[in-house]
């Protein structure tokens, strides 16, 4: 879940280092400069948290994460762990921009539901009113594509569309031929009928941002989402260039499985649902501000956080963009290079932000999802973060 991954088939801040895992840290954890801020964790969860992912970066190889918890009464514990590029040896900061996958479609269904507050579109309007072309589009509503729950085949599980995506990453797609590709395929179910996650979805709700705004996705958000809510470090960029400073991203989604560095391909192919490019400060405003809904009215909130099951994974329930796992509410995201999770628990007023430059699985175990269960297992057991799901016998 979370992934805009096509299928396989701000600022710095640092504190001292506890002395029981002072020497494991000194190979894997970054320092990032002089200035420190507090870091009043008790000492004994700051310990337990930098071992459990110190222990996952030696276990999968990860090259470096940023990573930050806000939990108001407890604490604050934000790092950065390993190397931002593996040719240098550069340190992950927190200051690094990232790309920040699926995560995105957050951003995208925000912009919806606001044209859905100014009565410009509803909920429960057919896609086809807004984009031609859509099989089936008559019964499709815009609340089912936010809820994934539209039946339309996902375009990056289409097996010659993903070799493509192979074999040069650097190519860039339109929104049209990206959900042309999709309606090739019959729809996999009745509109409303389950849950499956597809990026068509997404990419067609960002296609009705445009025609609806008479603006591009881009100029959208960034006037609508990214500048009320002052995310400076976030966009929507239309090439592959990623700002200064950032993170390399190392991914095997290549034509051998081999490791390449992604940084610099082309993330058009994601576009709506997955393209936006942000850092830990921003996101860390961020999933407050989307678990609250101070962007929207209170009843369209209401109607986001109505969520439904999704069935595969305990605990687990999407509603439109956001998903609530086990009570965080926000998103994970994927794509070559790339994992982030940005969520909010309500019920503590925590905040999680997880920044990973590689999307490498683990014995087919997601690497984000692997930091998100061992650091919610330490700090709120009560409300976990899935574990991940091994997707090592789908694989071979």
């Amino acid at each position: 879940m979370g992934r805009c991954r096509p299928s396989r088939g701000r600022r710095v801040r640092r504190a001292g280092v506890p002395a029981g895992v002072a020497l494991l840290l000194a190979a894997l954890c970054a320092g990032t400069g002089p200035a420190a801020v507090r870091e009043d964790f008790d000492p004994a969860t700051v310990q337990k948290l930098d071992a459990a992912i110190t222990d996952i970066m030696k276990q999968t190889g990860m090259p470096g994460l940023d990573i930050g918890l806000w939990m108001p009464g407890r604490g604050v514990y934000e790092k950065s762990f390993g190397i931002a590029d593996k040719r240098t040896g550069t340190p992950m900061k927190s200051d690094l921009y990232s790309r920040i996958g699926s995560v995105t479609k957050t951003f995208t269904v925000t912009g919806v539901l606001q044209l859905v507050d100014q009565g410009k579109v509803g909920l429960d309007d057919p896609i086809s009113r807004y984009v031609s072309g859509v099989p089936g589009g008559n019964s499709i509503t815009l609340r089912q594509l936010a809820q994934m729950r539209s039946g339309l085949f996902d375009y990056t599980t289409d097996k010659a569309w993903l070799a493509g995506l192979r074999a040069d990453p650097h190519r860039t797609y339109t929104p049209r031929r990206l959900v042309d590709v999709a309606f090739r395929h019959p729809p996999n179910f009745r509109p409303g009928a389950k849950w499956q996650y597809s990026n068509t979805n997404t990419v067609l709700l960002g296609m009705l941002v445009e025609k609806v705004s008479g603006q591009s996705l881009a100029d959208y958000l960034r006037e609508h989402v990214f500048a009320p809510l002052k995310l400076d470090d976030t966009s929507l960029p239309g090439d592959g260039a990623l700002p200064d400073p950032h993170a390399h991203g190392y991914t095997d989604f290549t034509p051998e499985g081999t490791v390449a560095d992604a940084t610099n391909w082309n993330p058009s192919w994601a576009w709506a649902a997955g393209g936006i490019v942000s850092d830990l400060d921003d996101l860390h405003s961020w999933a407050p501000a989307l678990a609250d809904g101070r962007l929207l009215t209170r009843t369209t909130q209401a109607e986001r956080l109505r969520t439904l099951p999704v069935g595969a994974i305990p605990g687990a329930s999407y509603g439109l963009g956001i998903l609530d796992f086990n009570g965080w509410l926000g998103h994970n995201g994927e794509l070559p290079g790339y994992e982030t999770i940005a969520a909010q628990l309500p019920a503590e007023k925590a905040t999680l932000v997880v920044l990973i430059n590689s999307d490498i699985d683990h014995r087919g175990k997601n690497l984000s999802s692997m930091i998100g269960n061992a650091v919610t297992s330490i700090v709120t057991p009560g409300h976990l973060w899935p574990a991940p799901v091994s997707t090592e016998a789908e694989a071979e």
